[in-house]
């Protein structure tokens, strides 16, 4: 056996080395000189030499466009094998942008990978024809819209508003693309989930006013972005003077107790006052309902929730609960609603009150006209959410129902249906 592999491998082991050599050097050549063709998908598109008042709609800060295309490239087997998109770019001049489709050849592209050669390694360029087109690049004003937040806030706070609504911020990009975004402006929207509890708590301890239990939490700075892919590929930042004033507003969930009886009133749509009238038609007292001067009013303890103290103190004499006497005979309940007494003057009066709040630094600091219209919107946001509670945190629902002549309150209790 040893005698065997000696001679195999020892008899005449030079000319085996040589054999051995020469078929290296053969298979080296004949593997580099093979030729196919692989078709690379979604290869990048560099515009260069750029005129400063052109631009091309879907180019990205770094020069490369959105939009991809795939290759059909015919070469080295060796080096196609290993090829891939992030190994190309597709240089196009912008200077030979026409409205013809565009031309490329293997000296459109270049290589990102120093181990390829493209005048060597890549002999023909296959592709589906398209066009570049280029654009005037202008500057516009367009508007930023502050979209409902997501996510939910610390528990024990309520979110009261975010101000102000609308912002507006300057970018640069093709004069269509603007037109559009002039006309349907881009989204801000907050995660509500990102505002952690210590912060609200420390806002309130700094900057709000004790009289109104709100909480102002202004927006960090790197907040104040917007990204939409029409316009660049980067966050754009708001420039807009009142996005330094971008904040929105908490309230905490305390209750908060109504000291005055809430009078119960009547409405007495003219179409059906001939079954339904003033003669025909009352309240009667009940456990939900007791007469005050021949007034009646609501019979309990209720409290308000997701408000602020001033606003209540406000309001307070000027709240009713107004119910809709109709006949509709596939309704057996009425509908009622909460409503506020001359509701422009009980506005005025909240704003007067809170523009002279010199304790809170946030108005104080304010613009007297973005001021007055934030505060407007605070009170109406106050009146939209305005809601009745029970001591038990829970919230107060009333059924008026007209029986012989009568409107009978009593409060909603569930059932076994309706569970």
């Amino acid at each position: 056996m040893k005698t065997l592999l000696q001679k195999l491998f020892l008899e005449n082991w030079q000319r085996k080395a040589t054999a051995i050599f020469l078929a290296i050097i053969v298979w080296f050549v004949v593997n580099h000189s093979l030729t196919g063709t692989k078709t690379i998908p979604n290869v990048p598109i560099r515009i260069i030499n750029l005129p400063p008042d052109k631009t091309v709609e879907g180019l990205q800060t770094n020069g490369i466009l959105n939009n991809r295309i795939s290759l059909s490239l015919q070469g080295k087997i060796s080096v196609l094998d290993e090829l891939t998109a992030n190994d190309l770019e597709i240089e196009i001049d912008a200077a030979n942008i026409t409205d013809d489709p565009i031309s490329i050849s293997k000296k459109n592209l270049s290589s990102t990978n120093p181990e390829i050669d493209i005048s060597q390694d890549i002999s023909k360029v296959f592709y589906q024809n398209f066009t570049i087109r280029l654009t005037k690049l202008v500057t516009e004003k367009i508007p930023v819209h502050i979209s409902p937040p997501v996510g939910e806030p610390p528990k024990e706070y309520q979110l009261l508003d975010i101000w102000p609504y609308q912002l507006t911020t300057t970018v640069s990009g093709p004069e269509e693309v603007l037109k559009v975004l002039k006309r349907t402006g881009v989204k801000l929207t907050f995660n509500l989930s990102k505002i952690t509890r210590s912060q609200l708590q420390q806002a309130q301890e700094n900057s709000i006013s004790k009289k109104e239990d709100i909480v102002t939490f202004f927006v960090p700075d790197d907040w104040k972005y917007v990204q939409d892919h029409l316009i660049s590929d980067m966050p754009v930042r708001i420039d807009d003077p009142q996005v330094e004033n971008l904040h929105i507003d908490f309230i905490r969930t305390d209750l908060l107790p109504i000291s005055r009886p809430i009078p119960i009133s009547i409405f007495f749509p003219v179409r059906s006052s001939a079954e339904l009238n003033p003669q025909t038609c009352s309240i009667i007292s009940s456990e939900m309902v007791k007469l005050q001067n021949n007034v009646p009013v609501l019979s309990g303890n209720f409290y308000a929730k997701g408000v602020s103290p001033r606003f209540l103190q406000t309001v307070m004499d000027k709240l009713q609960i107004v119910v809709s006497a109709s006949s509709n005979k596939d309704r057996t309940d009425l509908e009622w609603s909460i409503q506020f007494v001359t509701p422009h003057v009980l506005e005025n009066r909240y704003v007067a009150m809170s523009m002279s709040d010199v304790s809170d630094k946030d108005l104080r600091d304010s613009k007297p006209y973005w001021k007055e219209e934030y505060l407007r919107n605070r009170f109406r946001s106050f009146m939209n959410e305005f809601r009745l509670y029970k001591a038990d945190n829970t919230k107060l629902d009333l059924v008026f129902k007209v029986q012989d002549n009568a409107i009978q309150v009593q409060e909603w209790k569930p059932t076994e249906n309706s569970l």
